[in-house]
């Protein structure tokens, strides 16, 4: 198949997105649609196969923080403990609050863990980086962003933290948040037609 980055030949994958209820609307149907519109197979992956509750944070004038609100519900395709992470070709890793209780699932190491040990591609954007806190050797050494409040877990991770948007190194694709999504997708399919 013909890729959209400068005639490359890309061929179809399949991607996990790993999340759980919480988990920040944007952030899990953003990079779902921009997938299964390049053709990919994508599976959605939660603590057990049911319809999750997304969430919208945003910003109101008031508040020193984010609001949360109840958005959309997500059919989850799979749970975790029936998936082959060897049977897939990438991994995102959304935000919102579902990053700080999924980590707590048994088999959220193994398969977080399998995907950079094979150097596949890896896309975690904003509080994603709170699942690392139980693969700390995945990202130790590395360089990544993530959602600013999040900098304190990114370095006890043993990462360090780069204080942009977007950030590219090697199989991991780091986001600070979901307005940077289009840029996001964009480097995480570049890195999965490789």
């Amino acid at each position: 198949m013909i890729g959209p980055y400068k005639g490359e030949v890309f061929r179809l994958a399949k991607v996990l997105i790993l999340t759980g209820d919480a988990v920040e609307a944007l952030e899990v149907f953003y990079p779902y649609y921009r997938l299964l519109e390049e053709g990919h197979e994508v599976t959605i992956a939660a603590p057990k196969k049911k319809k999750l509750q997304t969430v919208v944070h945003d910003f109101e004038p008031h508040m020193e923080t984010f609001t949360e609100k109840f958005a959309y519900g997500l059919d989850a395709d799979a749970s975790f403990a029936e998936v082959n992470p060897a049977e897939f070709d990438g991994l995102i890793i959304p935000g919102g609050r579902a990053p700080e209780h999924i980590r707590m699932h048994e088999k959220v190491p193994e398969i977080v863990t399998h995907f950079f040990t094979a150097n596949k591609p890896v896309g975690a954007i904003c509080h994603a980086v709170l699942v690392f806190d139980v693969v700390p050797e995945a990202v130790q050494g590395r360089e990544m962003t993530a959602f600013t409040t999040c900098r304190p877990e990114v370095e006890r991770a043993g990462a360090k933290y780069i204080d942009k948007n977007l950030h590219v190194e090697g199989n991991l694709v780091s986001g600070h948040a979901w307005p940077d999504l289009p840029g996001f997708m964009k480097e995480f399919l570049k890195l999965l037609s490789k």
